[in-house]
């Protein structure tokens, strides 16, 4: 019962003819399609620079395996290398 009907619908759209006229309502739809281009742009600007400040700052970086040649038995790789180029 509260939705709209089809004629509801052409009733507003008579008094809309009838206030705005037919001349002015290309323009008028004119004006709302350039609104709605522009809306859209900067919103895409606006979600385009938060991205863009998260790619400027510097992410840290997970730790990285330790050094090859480091853990258990490397003091004994290092002697045996050592040794084995004197």
């Amino acid at each position: 019962m509260g939705a709209m009907q089809p004629w509801h619908w052409i009733v507003v759209i008579v008094v809309v003819v009838i206030l705005f006229g037919s001349k002015k309502l290309p323009d008028a739809a004119r004006g709302l399609g350039r609104s709605m281009r522009i809306l859209k742009s900067e919103m895409g600007e606006m979600t385009g620079d938060g991205k863009k400040d998260e790619a400027e700052q510097p992410r840290e970086l997970p730790p990285s395996d330790p050094a090859p040649g480091a853990g258990p038995g490397a003091e004994a790789r290092r002697a045996a290398d050592k040794h084995a180029d004197s």
